[in-house]
């Protein structure tokens, strides 16, 4: 249906001071802190995590050398959607002139409802990662405590038991990332990024990453995840997830979570002659999704 001037009488009126709703600000790209975006020309994307070797043994004199062979460990696949919202305007709205104030005021409601749209598809990879309902190309969820290996072990990139975030529990996720292997069992030397909070824990962030000493003691000891530089780049805040006690750290393992853009946000505008109506279209086309899980650590 078609914005017509029975919506917006009050338009048409001598005296309207102003016309609000539309203006609240636009939502931030807080998707870029914690996906690597890339372009995409196909449907759909798939990644595939390759095993790599075993450590090498040694080679006694006059023996063969030991053969290994590489493997394909999983599959990650990305399904692209397509996101699109529109909205047209009546003839009889244009002729009252209506048209340059609609058009200017509710293509800005179109650009936000479409940015609100993309950062709840991107929170929503983190809001369902501990669900055993979405899983990873290895079959089990993002954050879990048992990713299969070829070699036969398992990785963990959340905690046995959760745990809220503090001192304690981020000291321990940053000496369990350091141990995470590959998929041969080599040690990957992995290191935190950043940390990524819901708005209910910002100040928690605050206080264990940029004071001086240590949180919530009367002991006069260094804050040492500061002080070693533990965590790099610091936190960002999330204003999309959904649970007020989550918590997650990006890594710099590469290829972990990803945002493969097919079509970037295309708007156009038509006429319709039958009607006299002119209507207005936002369209985009992406996924987003994970490739290597190590790409993230996290907990509730």
């Amino acid at each position: 249906m078609a914005i017509s001037r029975a919506q917006l009488l009050k338009e048409l009126l001598p005296g309207l001071n102003a016309l609000f709703g539309l203006e609240y600000a636009r939502y931030g790209e807080e998707h870029k802190e914690i996906y690597e975006t890339e372009k995409s020309e196909r449907s759909f994307e798939e990644e595939t995590k390759l095993s790599g070797f075993s450590a090498a043994p040694v080679k006694n004199e006059g023996q063969a050398l030991a053969y290994d062979n590489a493997q394909e460990a999983f599959t990650a696949r990305y399904n692209h959607e397509t996101i699109a919202l529109g909205f047209s305007i009546t003839e009889e709205a244009i002729e009252d002139n209506l048209y340059d104030s609609l058009s200017a005021r509710y293509t800005k409601g179109l650009a936000r409802a479409m940015a609100y749209t993309k950062q709840v598809k991107a929170a929503s990879i983190l809001n369902n990662a501990f669900n055993s309902q979405y899983v990873g190309g290895d079959g089990v969820s993002l954050l879990n405590s048992a990713h299969p290996l070829v070699s036969g072990g398992t990785n963990a990139n959340t905690p046995s038991t959760p745990a809220d975030l503090n001192e304690t529990s981020l000291e321990n996720a940053v000496i369990q990332i350091a141990a995470w292997t590959d998929e041969r069992g080599l040690l990957i030397a992995a290191r935190p990024k950043k940390l990524i909070v819901p708005p209910a824990l910002m100040f928690v962030a605050t206080r264990l990453l940029d004071t001086e000493l240590r949180v919530g003691t009367n002991n006069n000891d260094i804050n040492a995840l500061k002080n070693n530089g533990s965590i790099p780049e610091g936190y960002t805040v999330n204003h999309f997830l959904t649970a007020p006690n989550a918590w997650f750290l990006t890594t710099d393992v590469p290829n972990g979570l990803k945002h493969f853009e097919r079509v970037s946000l295309q708007n156009s505008m038509d006429g319709d002659f039958d009607t006299g109506n002119v209507r207005y279209k936002s369209r985009e086309r992406y996924s987003f999704g994970w490739s290597d899980p190590l790409g993230i650590y996290g907990s509730y």
